[in-house]
């Protein structure tokens, strides 16, 4: 089966995460999608989120670094996973390569649009606790997003986030 890369990034901002509807999978998830041609998965994940969210923010450091100069040394995800794709069209895999991200500055306001983006709190995620459309529908937040959604918490406050 084809496999493409992809990003996602759990943006973490004072306790709260930030998730967005996604139609195609009819779900809860953070901003992310496809790496492009020459983009690195650092690169990817920022550009995602801003095209996403409009906001600006930057990975969280990895208790993973070696701590060298040269090479450059990428920020490593927090986890890889495989994932089937939602897309249309031939059916594919994605490699998803996982972000904890931390918001520079303050969040700016969600728009009061169609777009579905909301701060989540941790004990709204420990609670399982189905999250508004705004348009009397609610959905629960997937299991693996939920539990990496807390891990993306926990790691924020854990550096001083």
């Amino acid at each position: 089966m084809e496999k493409h890369f992809t990003v996602t990034g759990f943006v973490v901002h004072e306790g709260k995460t930030l998730l967005l509807w996604h139609p195609l999978m009819q779900g809860w998830a953070p901003p992310g999608g496809h790496i492009e041609p020459n983009e690195d998965p650092q690169e990817a994940v920022l550009r995602e989120i801003r095209e996403e969210t409009g906001i600006e923010v930057c990975p969280m450091p990895s208790d993973q670094s070696l701590g060298i100069e040269y090479p450059r040394e990428l920020p490593a995800p927090v986890a890889v996973l495989l994932e089937n794709s939602f897309e249309p069209g031939e059916r594919h895999q994605h490699i998803d390569f996982l972000y904890l991200c931390a918001l520079l500055g303050e969040p700016p306001a969600l728009p009061d649009d169609d777009s579905h983006l909301t701060w989540v709190d941790e004990d709204q995620l420990r609670r399982s606790e189905p999250l508004s459309l705004g348009d009397g529908r609610s959905a629960a937040i997937a299991e693996d997003v939920r539990l990496l959604a807390l891990r993306a918490i926990a790691r924020s406050r854990e550096s001083g986030g």
